[in-house]
């Protein structure tokens, strides 16, 4: 299919799939993707036809630490290796403000020859990105927006914040499904309402916690978002994000214009599982409990590792995270449940 637009609300505007995969997937193979991986999926997501590649660490720039994991190689390697491959694709990264800062990390990537920004916060948080969506767009930086765990606050809430993002001068908000915890009621609902209400894109970023990633991203579509994530083989934290192929698949069984080569989706997903993809993401138990609790998908792992340590059930424990709204940043606190579940289990 060639490049189009998508009608939404009276508004037109182009399709774009942000290719995540070397990013969001970091996280699935604890951030050791290396040199020949960046450089041959950068290439087959060139030739897939996606708008952006986003690379970097799982967490975004700066993010290389021990407390959230080493990766095997830093920013400006992976940036760098990447950007050679790309022309007509964009390449992008992600900035979490307390791991990214301007001068150490946003600077160097841009030098890198980096196209756009997008910029997050926790949902309710968004005051943090002032900074960065402000400097970036004073220096003609293309910004995106990034609401996580964006399940935890109401549309009315996630309008507030959105807005004031669009206020800073970010291009698009994106609403990020960080937990695999929306339905394609929820997606309607909210991203309908950014849509009509926002004079900037709206985005949508799936994870598949409950099976849904797919079908929430083409309803998304649906209520106006024209910016839409993806990975190859869905590879990402937990049970993953909605797969490349998939969605291109979707875009064109239902005809839904974009740069997307379906051949080349197909392809480049082939490419992954057949290098870097160890595991393709699945469901099972404990990413299904963490839908249900509404924790964050990359929390999957060292909550595996926290229950086995003091022999509990991984999905007591993600359902007692989620009745305390732990988020991404309080990772102790699985260490703290799981021996509280423990200490209750042994009495």
């Amino acid at each position: 299919m060639g490049q189009g637009m998508i009608m939404s609300t009276g508004k037109e505007r182009e399709l774009t799939i942000c290719d995540t995969t070397l990013r969001d997937g970091s996280h699935a193979v604890a951030h050791q993707l290396g040199r020949e991986d960046v450089r041959a999926y950068a290439g087959a997501a060139e030739r897939a036809g996606v708008d952006v590649v986003e690379v970097g660490h799982g967490n975004g720039l700066g993010a290389s630490s021990i407390q959230v994991g080493l990766a095997a190689l830093s920013d400006v390697e992976m940036l760098t290796t990447a950007k050679a491959e790309l022309s007509a694709a964009r390449l992008g990264v992600l900035s979490l403000p307390g791991f990214a800062s301007i001068e150490r990390d946003l600077k160097p990537a841009l030098d890198c020859g980096v196209d756009e920004v997008r910029v997050g916060s926790h949902c309710t948080e968004a005051d943090v990105t002032r900074q960065q969506i402000s400097t970036l767009r004073a220096m003609g930086v293309t910004v995106r927006g990034m609401l996580l765990m964006s399940h935890m606050a109401s549309a009315k809430k996630l309008l507030e914040q959105a807005r004031l993002m669009q206020g800073y001068g970010a291009q698009a908000v994106v609403l990020m499904d960080s937990a695999g915890a929306y339905r394609p009621v929820d997606v309607q609902e909210k991203v309908g309402t950014l849509v009509a209400h926002l004079d900037i894109e709206v985005g949508f970023h799936a994870h598949n916690n409950l099976g849904l990633a797919v079908t929430n991203s083409m309803t998304a579509i649906r209520a106006g978002a024209t910016i839409v994530d993806v990975t190859a083989r869905g590879f990402g934290a937990g049970a993953g994000n909605a797969p490349l192929e998939l969605v291109a698949a979707n875009l064109h069984v239902e005809k839904i214009p974009s740069r997307i080569a379906l051949f080349g989706a197909l392809d480049a997903a082939d490419l992954a599982s057949a290098t870097f993809v160890k595991r393709v993401p699945t469901n099972d138990s404990v990413t299904i409990a963490s839908g249900i609790a509404g924790v964050f998908s990359g929390f999957a792992a060292p909550v595996r590792r926290a229950s086995e340590r003091f022999r509990v059930d991984p999905r007591a424990v993600l359902l007692e995270l989620g009745h305390r709204r732990v988020v991404a940043g309080q990772e102790d606190t699985i260490i703290e449940v799981a021996a509280a579940l423990s200490e209750r289990d042994s009495q």
